[in-house]
């Protein structure tokens, strides 16, 4: 009878699995399918700030912080005049409200007032600015106009609702959680669901909390748990001990993560930040470089007090910081030639740390911020030149890194040596078809850094291709918005900073992917907050603050303060100067 009912048992707990490995591609495919749709959908929405009034009547409107002056058609404000220079001068608005104007090195220089600027001047609502011979009139908008304009523009999550989608994400997370209790079998642990369970309800309190704050656009958000969800059930399969620890690297990250945006408001204080934040990293990597132990040929881990960390992962932080400026420096070449000293020297460190993987991806979002920057061709070809040199230098000094490179796209030739790691991880990957094996069936995880370095051959053979797919899918997700929101973007700062830090999670992606499978060469780097580690997940949220930023959908980012409510009763209220908000068209940027 024993033997029956466990019979009965277990044809009952193999049917439950077999339905559920098709129910997670296709929950994965909802939510990414409803986080595209909300944050691709239609054209960004410019925000204005303030205008010149032009001698004719007409207006030019400034619809970011920083607006570059000029005949240029690539110039934000259009003026095609003939005594005005291409680029001309450039207006800048402080995150405090206040403006300034910079000549730009143009011919006949910028008058404010009939007073010569000559590099910056303040300038103030009504004030009039003299380029080339014509006089504009600057007109700032007060709070009341921008809380109309607030009013006016679109607000996310009126057609994709970000509540039905996180309980999409919900169910996932507690079907894979029922999936990993099951093929434990009789060594079931309770924890394994309940770790789903508790990443769930860290999900929704902070979706609550964002309620709070007035802010409904959380799909960045929504992708992110999204992959910390197949995180956790590859940490489910490889190192079940470990759930509790990775929720608490989740949370520590989505800390940083909310720190990091909050700190982001003040444009003006991250801008003067940034170099003491580089030092940072420099001393960071240094200190990994004196007192790091040798593991695995690199010597990229610091242990203390039994904490064993990363350095590299922070410093990647601190890059990006670097390497975003606002548009009144953007046009400084010692600006730019510093960057690429503290580049080249981060690159270096990393070199000599024999940590390779991490200096690609280092370089790789240094080529974007300095061409971002300079916009020169010449920059980017002399660096990648520079970058060919060093990396023949170093396959001549490191000969272990020149076998990896013998065996790359000849895996199975030498597949219990050079290639053991990728051949394994491509027969995995294969046996799980499609729709995967289910979560905890699968025998990668036996291999060693399945859960990091190969971990997409594993998330392919527990949850199937289509999954993995998915996974990869939700990082070009947020590619693709950062694009999209540069062209609405407040300022330069974020556009540099979104760029740069999805830059390094793709490229990541990319090595960590390509790398596993045998179409690039073997470097261990990680899946961007699916693989198992506390340093990788934290350091990705820590980034995933600067794509928060560049997002000007309204009430959308935490880390963009929203206007002032508006009193009721100026419901109906017309604007003294004519620029009034109740007939306001956000795809023309006019009234």
């Amino acid at each position: 009878m024993e033997n029956i009912l466990e019979s009965v048992s277990s044809g009952f707990a193999n049917y439950i699995t077999f339905i559920l490995r098709f129910v997670t591609p296709l929950l994965s495919g909802l939510i990414l399918y409803r986080c595209g749709k909300s944050l691709l959908r239609g054209r960004g929405e410019s925000e204005t700030w303030g205008y010149l009034c032009l001698p004719n009547g007409g207006r030019i409107y400034l619809n970011h912080w920083e607006n570059i002056i000029g005949r240029n058609r690539s110039c934000d404000a259009l003026m095609e005049f003939p005594t005005v220079s291409r680029i001309h001068g450039a207006l800048i608005r402080d995150s405090r409200g206040g403006w300034k104007v910079y000549d730009l090195n143009s011919k006949s220089g910028i008058l404010v007032n009939g007073e010569k600027a000559e590099r910056s001047a303040p300038v103030k609502s009504g004030d009039i600015l003299t380029m080339g011979g014509v006089q504009l009139t600057f007109m700032d908008l007060n709070e009341e106009q921008l809380a109309r304009q607030a009013e006016a523009r679109t607000k996310p999550g009126t057609i994709v609702r970000p509540g039905i989608t996180l309980m999409l994400l919900t169910e996932l997370q507690l079907l894979l959680g029922i999936q990993h209790y099951i093929a434990m079998g009789e060594e079931a642990d309770i924890m394994i669901p309940l770790s789903f369970a508790v990443l769930a309800g860290i999900m929704w309190v902070y979706y609550l909390f964002m309620r709070i704050l007035r802010r409904r656009g959380v799909e960045i958000e929504t992708l992110a748990f999204f992959l910390c969800t197949l995180g956790l059930s590859v940490t489910a399969t490889a190192v079940p001990s470990d759930m509790i620890k990775q929720l608490v690297f989740v949370t520590a990250g989505l800390f940083v993560f909310l720190c990091l945006g909050f700190f982001l408001r003040d444009l003006e204080r991250a801008r003067k930040l940034r170099w003491p934040i580089a030092v940072v990293g420099v001393l960071m990597l240094t200190a990994t470089l004196v007192i790091a132990k040798s593991t695995n040929g690199a010597k990229n881990w610091i242990s203390i007090a039994g904490f064993t960390f990363q350095p590299s992962e922070f410093v990647k932080i601190c890059f990006v910081f670097a390497g975003a400026t606002t548009m009144d420096r953007l046009f400084a070449k010692r600006n730019l030639i510093l960057f690429m000293a503290f580049s080249a020297l981060c690159v270096v460190t990393l070199g000599l740390m024999s940590d390779f993987g991490t200096a690609l991806v280092f370089f790789a979002a240094y080529l974007i911020i300095a061409f971002i920057r300079s916009g020169d061709f010449a920059t980017i070809f002399l660096s990648a030149g520079g970058a060919a040199l060093g990396g023949f230098l170093i396959l001549t000094v490191k000969p272990y890194i020149k076998d990896r490179f013998s065996t790359w796209g000849k895996a199975w030739q030498f597949a219990n040596e050079g290639g053991y790691q990728q051949t394994r991880t491509m027969a995995a990957a294969a046996s799980g078809g499609l729709f995967g094996v289910g979560a905890g069936n699968g025998w990668l995880h036996t291999v060693f850094a399945a859960e990091t370095d190969m971990v997409f051959g594993l998330i392919c053979e527990e949850h199937g291709l289509i999954t993995g797919v998915f996974a990869i899918g939700a990082l070009v997700l947020l590619a693709l918005f950062a694009i999209k929101a540069a062209a609405t973007a407040r300022s330069s700062f974020y556009v540099i900073g979104a760029c740069a830090a999805v830059t390094m999670l793709l490229f990541q992606l990319i090595l960590n992917v390509f790398g596993s499978l045998d179409i690039l060469p073997f470097t261990g780097v990680t899946f961007p907050f699916v693989s198992r580690g506390g340093s990788s997940i934290i350091a990705c949220w820590g980034l995933l603050a600067f794509v928060k930023a560049v997002d000007t959908r309204q009430n959308a980012s935490f880390a963009i303060k929203l206007p002032k409510r508006k009193r009721k009763k100026d419901t109906f209220y017309t604007i003294q100067d004519g620029y009034d908000f109740s007939g306001y068209d956000p795809e023309r940027h006019e009234v």
